[in-house]
């Protein structure tokens, strides 16, 4: 699989696959606001990113969090995949993993904020689009 792959017969929009992290903290979840400045401004997701060019998804994301959040973590189970295709026409093929221990303090480094969530208590967050199916299997006690 490579990591953009075109989509329609003009290659005009491409898939972007992403991964992110179900940082947990006993019944809680890490979840990051994005900045006023950022495309989908100030909606709510979960750490991770863009895997590069000769990375698994696990690399990427260990990666993603050492960038984001100044973490070494240890990337856990895959918890499921969904694709998201946007009204603009871009889709992602996004990858999530659990994460249950990491080395080093959470630092937000590129995020408006940070915030451990009671899982039951995430659909009162105004979460990314691509997000949303599984937020609602999160806060029902599903998946983890």
């Amino acid at each position: 699989m490579s990591v953009e792959e075109t989509v329609g017969q003009n290659g005009a929009k491409t898939v972007r696959f992403v991964v992110a992290a179900l940082i947990l903290r006993g019944d809680e979840v890490l979840v990051c606001q994005r900045r006023p400045d950022q495309p989908m401004a100030l909606k709510w997701e979960f750490p991770g990113g863009k895997i590069e060019v000769g990375e698994t998804p696990e690399q990427a994301l260990a990666r993603e969090l050492d960038e984001e959040l100044g973490i070494d973590a240890d990337i856990g189970s895959h918890v499921t995949h969904t694709r998201h295709i946007y009204r603009s026409g871009g889709a992602v093929d996004l990858q999530f993993f659990a994460v249950h221990s990491f080395r080093g303090e959470v630092t937000n480094r590129i995020f408006h904020e940070v915030r451990w969530v009671p899982l039951r208590d995430l659909t009162a967050y105004d979460f990314l689009a691509a997000d949303r199916d599984l937020i609602k299997d999160l806060a029902a006690g599903k998946l983890l």
